[in-house]
Formats: structure tokens, C-alpha cells, sequence
């Protein structure tokens, strides 16, 4: 916990998640002199390092949350993660309390159902294929009605967990298992995706504001299990595909309202852009703003969300980030070799600080930029290389 002399505090956010993406938003809002509170379920997440106080609590505990929330009594609620108990921000949001973008965008984007049904049956957004299931029997049925190869995913979970691609009939149980093991929350239930055969998928960072609506230039990605590895910026596309992307991200975007930073998850095709999903906070793909932006997405979330104006925004460079993952689970590591990887141009390294290692878990990142993408992209891949997680590094 951060005690800080300053007591001349605009405004006061209260971040519910602390991860890594919300540890630059409490250190983009210090910088404008906002007085920061950070929450997790964990002790000594990444955001609680930097923020002025922070609490360790259940966040899908209604009651845990209200109280917290009442103590603080903040200007600003800011949601970071989707495992929350939105109901409890919809009825704090009813009683003056202000949530970012709005209780009802926490509440929709909570879980997979909430977001799908509003982009595709109010708003006629074109998707994938969909159907939800309760139990493992549902499951095979909406497979067998989907086809296969297709995608199933938890209804609420982080950062890919739970989501396998089924290939056959013989992979559903699997799929199953999976799904409740990497899902969040206490809903036993998954969605199936059908398989879109797309050229790339990005993410259309969207920003709403005071000034109105305006885009980052669009950023692609690569995930593997639903987990983004790289990322990049800016991603090739056709005037007509922008303007399309836009179209979309404009119409979901004003159906969840309020400001603030949208990641806006896209599928391009030959003659199509498709929905796929939303978060309203900065995304983890946008972790490349970074180094190729004057405002990072980080910063465009705080200036927005404060009720600042939003100027124009300025791609600089084209750049690309690289993640850094634990393939060991340990309480005591050390991240080594970031010396021999800032041997390479214009290379920049975010180590998260997480206080443990889990497989596949996110704890660092490389960001480069340079003259082309692909270049950076190279350099970013490079860096990483150089990077290594010593576990159980106590003696270190």
C-alpha cells in the first residue's frame, strides 16, 4: 500500500481488478492527480503496488463489494475484470455512484450471453453462429446443430481460459471439461461458436468521450487458446473494411454508453467484418499503445472517463508487443535477461510484478517500435527470446 504526501486529489477511482492492464490505468490517473484505490481477489496484485490504498476481497460478493465501496465512496467505479457482482454496481449506480462506462456495459459484458444477444438479436450485428448450454447432453446437441469444427467457450472467464476449438463429436466432453475448469463465477454454462474461416482478427480500439467518438488504428493480434501472444500496430486493412469495423464498434459501443476505452474484438473476412466480443476497459492487445500512440489506450481510458476532451489521435510509430508467459507454477521467480533483450532497437519490457507464477499466466511483456511492422514484430519475438523465468528463485 502507497501513502502519498499529495492531498490535492481532483478525483478518486475505485479500480475493481488490478492487474496488469489496471496497473497503467492507477498510474495514468496519478499523473493527472487522481487519488487510487485498488481491488482483487489476491494480495499484492500488480495495480495494488501503485495505487494509494488497495483491498484484498471476493468481488462477486455483493455485500463484500457494497462495503468497500461505501467506505471509499469514490467518484469514479472502474471496473477492470468481468468477474464482478454487477448486479450490486447496477444497484449502487441507481443510488448516485458512477460506473465506468456504465453499470449496465459491467452487467452485459459480465459474461459471454449478455454481449452476444445484444450485438446480434437487438442490434443485427453479424456474428458467428451461436448456441448456449447448461450441461454436457446440451452441449452435444448444440454442436451437433452447429457443426463442427467450432469453438466453446465458458460464458465468464479471463484472458482465453476454458475455450478449446472442437473438431468432432469425440471432443466435446473434453471441451466440456475444459470450459468448467477455466470459467469464472458459479454459472455452469458455455457458449458454442461456429468456426469462421477469417484472413485476421483485431481489435478496433474505441474511445468515447466528450468529443464524441473516434478509433485507434486498428491492431492485430494473435491468440492461442482464446490468449493473445502478439499483437500489432497498425494492422492492414482497406478503407471500406475501416469504415465497416467502425460502423460496428460505433452501434455496440452506444448501446453500452457511457466513457471511457472499448475494446472492440473483430473477425475480418473477404466480405464481411463479424462481431466476436467487447470489453469496456483498455485490452490487453492494446498493451502495443504503449509505443505507437501519443495517448496510450491507457491514457485515452483515464482522460475519457475524467470527462477530458480526446484530441485527435496520433499513431507515431508502428510498433508490436510480445507476452511473456509462466509455463511453472511458483511463488518465488526471478525475470531474468531483460538486460540482453534492451540490446535490441527501440525495445521496451513491462514486467508486471504478479506475485506468483501459474501455467500459461501473462508476467511480462515486450513492446518495440520500428520502421514497419513486421520489423517490430521481429524485434518483439527477439526480445522475449531473451527473456527467462527462473523458478523457485528464493535464493536468487
Amino acid at each position: 500500500m502507497v501513502s502519498s504526501p499529495y492531498t490535492g486529489f481532483s478525483k478518486k477511482i475505485l479500480l475493481l481488478g488490478s492487474g496488469e492492464l489496471g496497473k497503467e490505468v492507477i498510474i495514468e490517473a496519478q499523473r493527472l492527480g487522481v487519488e487510487t484505490v485498488a481491488v482483487d481477489r489476491y494480495e499484492n496484485a500488480p495495480a495494488m503496488q501503485v495505487a494509494h490504498r488497495s483491498y484484498c476481497i471476493d468481488m462477486l460478493n455483493g455485500a463484500e463489494l457494497r462495503r468497500v465501496i461505501e467506505k471509499e465512496k469514490p467518484d469514479l467505479i472502474v471496473p477492470e475484470i468481468e468477474a464482478i457482482a454487477t448486479e450490486t454496481l447496477i444497484e449502487l449506480e441507481k443510488e448516485g455512484y458512477q460506473v465506468v462506462p456504465t453499470a449496465l456495459a459491467a452487467n452485459l459484458t459480465m459474461d459471454r450471453e449478455g454481449i452476444r444477444r445484444l450485438a446480434s438479436e437487438k442490434l443485427g450485428l453479424p456474428t458467428a453462429k451461436y448456441a448456449f448450454a447448461n450441461t454436457l447432453d446440451e452441449l452435444k446437441a448444440a454442436v451437433s446443430e452447429i457443426g463442427t469444427p467450432c469453438v466453446i467457450k465458458p460464458v465468464m472467464s479471463s484472458s482465453g481460459k476454458g475455450q478449446t476449438v472442437c473438431r468432432s463429436m469425440d471432443d466435446v466432453e473434453n471441451s466440456w471439461n475444459e470450459a468448467m475448469e477455466g470459467g469464472r463465477g458459479k454459472k455452469t454454462r458455455v457458449i458454442v461458436e461456429e468456426f469462421i474461416h477469417f484472413d485476421s482478427e483485431i481489435t478496433l480500439l474505441t474511445v468515447r468521450s466528450v468529443s464524441g467518438t473516434t478509433y485507434c488504428a486498428p491492431i492485430g493480434h494473435i491468440q492461442k487458446d482464446g490468449d493473445y501472444i502478439e499483437s500489432w500496430q497498425p494492422h492492414p486493412m482497406s478503407e471500406a473494411q475501416i469504415a465497416e469495423a467502425q460502423a460496428v464498434a460505433k452501434k455496440i459501443t452506444d448501446a453500452l454508453g457511457g466513457y471511457g476505452i472499448f475494446g472492440v474484438e473483430l473477425f475480418l473476412s473477404p466480405d464481411c467484418v463479424y462481431f466476436s466480443e467487447v470489453s469496456p476497459r483498455p485490452h490487453d492487445t492494446g498493451m502495443v499503445t504503449l509505443v505507437t500512440q501519443d495517448l496510450s489506450e491507457f491514457a485515452l481510458h483515464v482522460r475519457a472517463i475524467l470527462g477530458y476532451p480526446i484530441p485527435q489521435i496520433q499513431l507515431l510509430s508502428p510498433g508490436a508487443s510480445r507476452t511473456v508467459k509462466a509455463w511453472e507454477e511458483s511463488k518465488s521467480y526471478q525475470i531474468t535477461g531483460i538486460e540482453d533483450s534492451f540490446a535490441i532497437p527501440n525495445t521496451q519490457i513491462r514486467v508486471f510484478g504478479k506475485p506468483e507464477t501459474k501455467i500459461g499466466r501473462r508476467m511480462a511483456v515486450a513492446l518495440n517500435a520500428a520502421e514497419t511492422v513486421e520489423l517490430a514484430r521481429n524485434r518483439a519475438e527477439e526480445a522475449v527470446s531473451k527473456i527467462k523465468i527462473v523458478y523457485n528463485a528464493s535464493d536468487l
